[in-house]
Formats: structure tokens, C-alpha cells, sequence
């Protein structure tokens, strides 16, 4: 193939680059939201790029790669038969789900949980006839109520805990009351939502083999990665892991889903000039959220319009009540998808157009109640 010819053939063309911005709402969303902000408040593009969060841009790289590699493996295929064997009905799975989405988000972030958890929902599909909407959208409840508890749960707290200089334990005990009543809450609307039907194992297989070397290299990896992620050096852990993958199992890297790297990195860049406009910061200050629930209010109410985490990096300016904020952006998660990245990932994942109206049937009820409860909570410790 001579040079022209490869040109030619990875070329992309201004109709496959419309075809793929119309397949995508999100990034249609995004693109439309990017060109009104620059004729509103025009910056240079060259300095749009600096306010690209790049370590979760190259967290989420890394962690596609990694969870493509667990997949190819055939690792959640012999995982899904194992979960099938002990679960007898959709209910009881549901909650077995929404329990290890909450308890992963706890340990390595609620975006991680959702990279285990919803691949190996659809594995199980592919064992039994499941309502795979349903299961991601409790899944990415599950972990934006689980990641409340810890500081490594979220990128939020996270901040938060850095900046109120309160311990890990300090933090946990604060946090515990929300987090214990919104997955109470969680499990009660998975007891309706889901019928004690036997699951239909009529259309079961035998056992997909195992990529063993494959498999346990990328868990490995997994874990080193997330580690490193967690120090700071994600980039370090980047390239180990791309180059490696490259050299070893290149489908690992090329299969990835490039698309939503591009609507993370345009999500960082129109959120964050958003919430720079001046008229933003001002309209804020003039609210005065000085007192605990204005913070949890605004918070809360913020996240739907700028995701909890630009929300809490905002607020904190203007509030010294990291617990209260900290109540608001972890509800604020519900409502609105936009409210949480892992919300947008979850999604994603699933790869199920008409699941955005299901999701909002559910995480705005859900955002109302939780958002009372998390009021009650404030207001009675």
C-alpha cells in the first residue's frame, strides 16, 4: 500500500465526521455548546486545551484500554456463567449488582466501578434475556451513591477532602448518614423495579475459555494503574500500558470507544468555560451561601447544569462548609445525567440510545427524594 493509499484509507472525511457527531447526542450537545460560548464570551483556542482535565482524560484512556483487554480476554464471559450459577432471579440480581457497584465505587472511584460492573451486565445478556437498560441506570446510581463515603470515591471529594483538611475517618463518619440513606433508598426502588422472576438460563453456553495470560496481565495492570493513578503519575501508567499493549495486544488499544474520550475532553473545556463566565460567579455571590443549606442547595442544584464536580470546585470559594457542600454535590449526581461524569459513562457503556429517557424516569424522582433526605440529614446532625 503505497502512502497516498494509507492517507486515503484513514483519511476521515467531513461526512464521516458529521455522521459520527449525529450519531452522537452528547458530543452534538457539546460541539453546539462550545460554539455559543466562544461567540458569548470568545477565548483563544490555543488556550481551550488548559482547561482539559488531562489526568482524568488519561485515566479514562487508560482504564478503556484495560477493561477492553478484560474483555477480549474472556474473563467477564466465564465471570457472567459464575454470577448466573448463584442468582436465581432478576431481583436478586439487581441487587447483587447495585451492592458491588457501590462497594467498588467506595475503593476506586465510582467511574471505575461502572468499567467492571456494566461489561459484565452485557455478558449476562448474552447468557439471559435481561433488562440491561434498567441494571446500568440502578448501576450508576448504585455508584454515585456508594462513592459518597470515601474521599477516593469521586473526584469531588477528593478536592473536598484535600481542602477541609479533616481526616480520611473525619471524612467517612461525615459522609456515612448520606451515603447509608441513599442506598436504603437505592434498594428500595430496585425491590419495585425489578420482578422475583426466575432468569431464563434456556439459551446458556459452554464456558468461554480464558485468556489466562491475558486476563491476569491486564488485572495486574488494572490494579498498578489505578495505584498510579491515585499518586499522580496517570501518565506514567498511560504509556506503560498503551505501549505495552501496543507491542503485546494491540486490539486492546485500537478497539477502545475514541469517541468518548473526545466528549470528555470537550465536556472539561465547556464546563469550565461555563462556569468562568463572570455572570456565573456573580449570580453566586449574590445568592450568599453562607449558611449550610444554601450550600447544600446550591450544590445540588448547580450540579445539573456544570456536573458536581466543576460545581464543587466552584462553590468552595465561596463557602467554608465542605460538609455541606460535600452533601450537595454527592446528591447533585442524581437528577440531570450531566449532574455526574459516571452517569455520562454509564450510558455510554451500555450503548443504548433509548435509555436517556429511562435514566431521567429514574435519577430525577430519585434526585428529588435523595435531595430531601440529604436536607433532613443537614439540618437534624
Amino acid at each position: 500500500m503505497t502512502a497516498a493509499e494509507s492517507s486515503r484509507k484513514f483519511a476521515w472525511p467531513p461526512r464521516e465526521l458529521f455522521a459520527l457527531v449525529a450519531k452522537e447526542p452528547v458530543l452534538s450537545i457539546l460541539i453546539a455548546a462550545l460554539i455559543a460560548l466562544q461567540c458569548w464570551h470568545p477565548q483563544p483556542w490555543r488556550a481551550l486545551p488548559v482547561l482539559v482535565d488531562w489526568a482524568t482524560v488519561m485515566t479514562l484512556a487508560g482504564l478503556l484500554i484495560l477493561t477492553k483487554a478484560i474483555e477480549l480476554s474472556g474473563f467477564l464471559m466465564w465471570l457472567a456463567h459464575r454470577v448466573v450459577r448463584h442468582v436465581h432471579s432478576e431481583r436478586a440480581l439487581a441487587c447483587l449488582l447495585i451492592g458491588l457497584a457501590a462497594a467498588l465505587s467506595m475503593l476506586v472511584t465510582n467511574d471505575v466501578a461502572l468499567f467492571v460492573v456494566v461489561p459484565l451486565v452485557l455478558s449476562l445478556n448474552k447468557l439471559t434475556p435481561l433488562p440491561v437498560a434498567r441494571l446500568t441506570i440502578f448501576a450508576a446510581l448504585a455508584v454515585n451513591a456508594g462513592s459518597i463515603l470515601t474521599p477516593l470515591g469521586n473526584p469531588q471529594n477528593l478536592f473536598l477532602w484535600q481542602t477541609s483538611g479533616v481526616s480520611f475517618g473525619g471524612f467517612v463518619y461525615a459522609l456515612l448518614p448520606l451515603c447509608a440513606v441513599l442506598m436504603v433508598l437505592l434498594y428500595a426502588l430496585a425491590f419495585v423495579s425489578f420482578k422475583p422472576r426466575r432468569l431464563d438460563l434456556s439459551h446458556d453456553a459452554a464456558v468461554q475459555p480464558v485468556d489466562q495470560p491475558y486476563a491476569a496481565t491486564a488485572a495486574l495492570l488494572f490494579v498498578a494503574f489505578v495505584l498510579l493513578a491515585d499518586s499522580h503519575h496517570v501518565d506514567i501508567g498511560l504509556i506503560g500500558v498503551g505501549l505495552g499493549f501496543l507491542v503485546w495486544r494491540r486490539e486492546a488499544v485500537l478497539k477502545i470507544d475514541w469517541a468518548l474520550l473526545l466528549i470528555f475532553v470537550l465536556m472539561f473545556v465547556v464546563l469550565r468555560s461555563a462556569a468562568a463566565l463572570p455572570s456565573i460567579k456573580q449570580t453566586i455571590a449574590a445568592i450568599d451561601i453562607g449558611t449550610p443549606l444554601r450550600a447544600y442547595v446550591a450544590g445540588a442544584v448547580l450540579s445539573q447544569g456544570i456536573s458536581n464536580v466543576p460545581a464543587a470546585i466552584m462553590l468552595a470559594e465561596f463557602t467554608r462548609d465542605w460538609r455541606a457542600l460535600a452533601f450537595g454535590v454527592s446528591v447533585g449526581g442524581f437528577g440531570i445525567a450531566i449532574g455526574s461524569l459516571a452517569n455520562l459513562i454509564a450510558v455510554r457503556l451500555a450503548g443504548e440510545r433509548r435509555i436517556w429517557f429511562a435514566f431521567h424516569l429514574l435519577s430525577i424522582p430519585f434526585w428529588i427524594v435523595g435531595g430531601a433526605l440529604g436536607a433532613w440529614l443537614l439540618a437534624w446532625q
